[in-house]
């Protein structure tokens, strides 16, 4: 294996555990509604410029609604009924099903749609896949599927773990970067110790590939000899969100916590982000399913800082040269899931500011968390020059996914079955 770059030389993300809520920028006023009610475990957005949204639901499929209303449903999971077209090996289980889903940079001419979903044919092992599909002139109907990703791991059978059921630690966001037009696609370790820190596999993973699943060129210079070529970022834990600077493009993406420690962190091309669940090293012993992920006392509650000196969310003093994380939600693991870029005037101060989603845990004694934080990220850093709460007029959720839609508007998909919409006055 060759040696890897120096990516403590390279990163510019700045570890600012614990950061204070500011008050120097004036938050503008918030209003919240419900733009879609009904939903069965909605997952993720996308839109097209006339407000035209798709969405998925996790043990449904995919579907648009149009800007009068309208449903229309393209692509079901198995068998599920009232949809254009059926995936009949696409199965939801636990935090597995139909993921993410993202809009081809020209869909305005070509109609490509892309999703993530679990997949099981015959009686072959479940797999993780990305979809390209082309969506009709009249948007009532999906054809033409290709799946452009088969290999994404799948977490097979429940294990001795909190959320330890099958399907979990299964990542699932995708998006195209607007700087180099790749598709991004997040993985999770599958409560697989030997997935993060190993090249020969996507688990614990960001991907980086162009609309045929081809890896991106640049991405074999950055990581070790022998990695898949498709590897952006390696020693990931979970993560279900990312977005990119509205500046200087750089990806930044959410990682779910281990009791302790959400992180947010600013990707670097071929950078290990620590994570390394492994019985027998750093100083551990043998752990529940060859996987410490959750050591030491993982059923039982304790001080949050002494759980990660045991096992750390980013492990820098076996990987030095690990990506240190941007933020650390002052050490809690509160189910941090989305990102986004607010995105318009009516924002006010809050313009171009990243928005991250928690849907809560309160393990523990650890605050249930359930918000939507607004941290300002410098454009040269990124560092954090500022963090707010989202006002929430109407209440709290468990905030899933987080896009920015084309009126300016915050459009928030949440586990109990509804779409809310953030807008600013």
């Amino acid at each position: 294996m060759r040696k890897k770059p120096s990516l403590r030389s390279l990163c510019v993300a700045v570890a600012l555990a614990g950061l204070p809520l500011a008050v120097q920028a004036k938050a503008p006023q918030i209003s919240q509604s419900v733009y879609m009610d009904g939903l069965e475990s909605p997952w993720d957005l996308a839109f097209m410029p006339d407000g035209t949204m798709f969405f998925t639901e996790k043990c449904k499929g995919l579907s648009v609604r149009l800007p009068d209303g309208t449903v229309n449903n393209l692509l079901g999971m198995g068998d599920t009924d009232g949809y254009s077209m059926n995936g009949e090996d696409l199965f939801c289980d636990g935090q597995a099903g139909m993921n993410g889903v993202t809009l081809d940079p020209d869909f305005a001419d070509n109609h490509t749609i892309y999703v993530y979903s679990a997949s099981r044919t015959g009686d072959n092992p479940a797999v993780n896949r990305v979809l390209r599909l082309n969506v009709s002139d009249d948007l009532t109907s999906v054809s033409e599927r290709t799946d452009i990703v088969t290999d994404i791991p799948f977490k097979q059978a429940p294990s001795d773990h909190p959320f330890g059921g099958s399907g979990a630690h299964n990542g699932g966001r995708i998006r195209f970067s607007p700087d180099d037009g790749f598709l991004y696609v997040t993985t999770g370790d599958n409560h697989n110790s030997s997935l993060p820190q190993f090249g020969d596999n996507l688990g614990g993973k960001v991907l980086r590939i162009d609309g045929n699943g081809e890896a991106a060129p640049g991405n074999t210079e950055a990581t070790p000899d022998g990695f898949d070529p498709r590897i952006f970022t390696y020693g990931h834990r979970n993560v279900q969100g990312i977005a990119f600077h509205p500046e200087s493009h750089q990806p930044i993406i959410t990682e779910h916590g281990p009791w302790h420690t959400d992180e947010v962190n600013a990707l670097v091309p071929g950078a290990n982000s620590g994570w390394d669940p492994r019985p027998n090293m750093a100083g551990r012993g043998d752990c529940p399913d060859d996987y410490c992920g959750y050591q030491p006392n993982q059923n039982e509650g304790m001080d949050r800082k002494e759980r990660a000196a045991y096992m750390s969310m980013t492990d820098l003093e076996t990987y030095p040269d690990a990506m240190q994380p941007l933020w650390t939600n002052d050490g809690y693991s509160q189910g941090i899931s989305s990102a986004a870029f607010l995105e318009g005037e009516q924002w006010g101060d809050w313009d171009g500011r990243l928005v991250v989603s928690f849907m809560g845990i309160g393990f523990g004694g650890t605050p249930v968390g359930q918000r939507i934080n607004v941290i300002d990220l410098a454009a040269d850093g990124p560092t954090i020059n500022d963090i707010a709460e989202m006002p929430m007029p109407e209440g709290s959720a468990r905030f899933r996914g987080l896009v920015t839609g084309p009126d300016g508007a915050l459009y928030v998909a949440v586990d109990e079955g509804q779409v809310h919409r953030f807008t600013a006055e």
